[in-house]
């Protein structure tokens, strides 16, 4: 990942003067908020993009830029309309910012600063929200661009933290160890992406956060109206569990492309060689690679047995990196082009960096194919993408792994492996018992998978005005391996205090995403009432999306800025 910064005419990076970054947590969601300053050394005006990843499900909610004493707070505006005001301004001499999603990616960003005069510096703000996965070890694991420099401030129930960076001591900030602060050690050289590992106390436990509505939002609307996050743990019963058989058609997908050179083909051969020394007796198993091109070890899934896991081990053991660009579409559709075996569920096994710029097509195709197999994925390397990874287990109804080192690796491989041998839960449904005058809006889309005490997130509006102290319930039934079970959750519809609006925004993000993904599904028959409805939801919430970009031009005095624009193109 190349360093942040403005490109010298000599093609030659120069850093960001400086940047700073706080991160808070609350129960599983992270809001983070980086300032970036820099200022243009050229001797003529400026017009630099910067390209950098977030979190794929992450709500970018507020962008900011400050000139000298004046302060430019951007509108999220349809996109194209926004890149034709950002033309204008810098077409009229005006400063101009425009931070717009990747089209083909949702982690991918991308930020345009226009016309910024020689001397003159300039500080960009950015916020974002986004939800913690819970790893196998129970710890909610957030990642920073190893530009950025956090100041850390958990709150809840902490139980630890941990970073694969040196960390000053943990600080408690009250007698009941529910909120603590930690900063990155002095001297910390950003050589490498920051991993923070954060535990808490009775990291099961089900969850239910209300967060009040908008006071400036109408009523009725998704801003205006009360939003509930519901954190849902399912706990299977022992006994049947106890009772499962083991398995199935375990297809692995292994990236051989040029970006998986060195560590990361490393790492992902000890993930897959982990998997294939641990599948059971008498499963089915079958491992292609990509590339460019794709191969497979077998022409169709063998049974697993001593001599064809010989086999396999071996050619694994010499695999590289050397299948040239990332091609994930053919082999996919291959693997999908074959029937499954009679009373083996499929389960593939993805490893890639994610390094491709189809991502949405990618995962498209996963969904469709979602109801003759689960999709588990293991984003291998630093600044694997979240997007594809987690993406490609949301829709295919598996578990998402990220693997930066051996640290840590076994206990994810196994986890994943033991999702995979669970039978799929199916028939499961979702039931709200609330006061009568309280209806309900159910912002996400349908559970589609459930594993042992893993982690549901359900978005719901809740409208009209409930009693004081009324209290709610969710529901969930579902039947495992042919054994009807429930799981229930009573909560006060009594608002958080101090919450902000990130249950919102993150509600907000959590439907535009299923917009987004059933306007993709019909390819290239858009519907202009779901991008409309996008849009809408967009300005509406201050969350960005495919459809709308932040727009911010400095109007200033009216002076224009003199000279010929330069531009520098810079990636994060």
């Amino acid at each position: 990942m190349i360093c942040c910064g403005l490109l010298t005419s000599g093609k030659v990076p120069v850093p960001l003067k400086s940047v700073e970054v706080e991160l808070e947590v609350r129960d599983h969601v992270a809001t983070v908020v980086s300032t970036l300053n820099y200022e243009n050394k050229e001797d003529k005006p400026l017009e630099a993009v910067f390209v950098f990843p977030m979190p794929g499900d992450a709500a970018v909610c507020h962008f900011s830029a400050t000139i000298g004493q004046t302060q430019i707070v951007a509108e999220v505006k349809e996109k194209q309309k926004a890149r034709e005001e950002y033309d204008d301004a810098l077409s009229s001499g005006q400063q101009a910012f425009l931070l717009e999603e990747s089209d083909q990616s949702p982690d991918i960003f991308s930020l345009s600063v226009g016309s910024l005069p020689p001397g003159e510096s300039a500080s960009i703000r950015l916020e974002y929200v986004t939800e913690l996965a819970v790893q196998a070890d129970e710890g909610l694991r957030f990642i920073l661009p190893a530009v950025l420099n956090p100041r850390y401030h958990p709150q809840g129930s902490a139980g630890g933290i941990e970073s694969n960076c040196p960390l000053d001591p943990l600080e408690y900030l009250n007698t009941e160890q529910s909120q603590a602060t930690v900063k990155l050690a002095a001297g910390h050289k950003f050589d490498r992406d920051v991993e923070l590992l954060i535990y808490y106390k009775d990291a099961h436990q089900p969850t239910a956060v209300v967060e009040a509505g908008q006071t400036s939002a109408k009523s009725g609307t998704l801003m205006g109206d009360p939003v509930v996050m519901l954190s849902l743990y399912p706990e299977f019963p022992q006994a049947v569990m106890s009772s499962l058989a083991s398995c199935g058609e375990f297809v692995f997908l292994l990236d051989r492309s040029g970006s998986m050179q060195r560590d990361r083909i490393k790492s992902a051969r000890d993930t897959l060689l982990l998997l294939l020394k641990s599948l059971p007796m008498g499963c089915f198993f079958n491992i292609y690679s990509f590339g460019s091109s794709h191969e497979h070890i077998f022409p169709k899934s063998v049974e697993y047995s001593q001599e064809t896991m010989e086999e396999a081990l071996k050619k694994v053991g010499e695999m590289e990196a050397n299948l040239g660009g990332t091609e994930i579409l053919r082999p996919l559709k291959d693997i999908y082009s074959h029937a499954c075996i009679p009373n083996q569920p499929r389960q593939l096994f993805v490893f890639t960096d994610g390094a491709v710029g189809n991502t949405k097509e990618v995962i498209n195709l996963v969904k469709k194919n979602s109801g003759s197999h689960r999709c588990f994925s293991f984003g291998i390397g630093e600044g694997a993408s979240s997007a594809l990874i987690n993406g490609l287990a949301k829709e295919g109804g598996g578990h998402a792994q990220f693997i930066t080192g051996t640290d840590r690796m076994q206990p994810k491989v196994m986890q994943s492996l033991r999702f995979a041998l669970q039978p799929a839960v199916v028939d499961i449904s979702v039931k709200w018992d609330l006061p009568k005058e309280v209806s309900v809006s159910v912002l996400s889309p349908p559970i589609t998978s459930l594993f042992q005490g893993q982690r549901s997130l359900i978005y719901a509006q809740l409208t009209g005005q409930s009693p004081e102290a009324a209290e709610g319930s969710v529901t969930v039934k579902y039947s495992l391996a042919g054994h009807p079970s429930q799981n229930k959750l009573h909560f006060s519809l009594k608002p958080a205090e101090d919450s902000g609006l990130m249950v919102h925004r993150l509600a907000a993000r959590t439907l535009i995403r299923s917009l987004e993904m059933e306007e993709m599904e019909r390819r290239g028959q858009p519907d202009e009432g779901v991008e409309k409805k996008v849009v809408e939801l967009s300005v509406q919430s201050g969350v960005s999306s495919t459809f709308t970009a932040f727009i911010a031009v400095n109007k200033g005095n009216g002076e224009t800025i003199q000279g010929p624009l330069i531009f520098r193109w810079a990636n994060f």
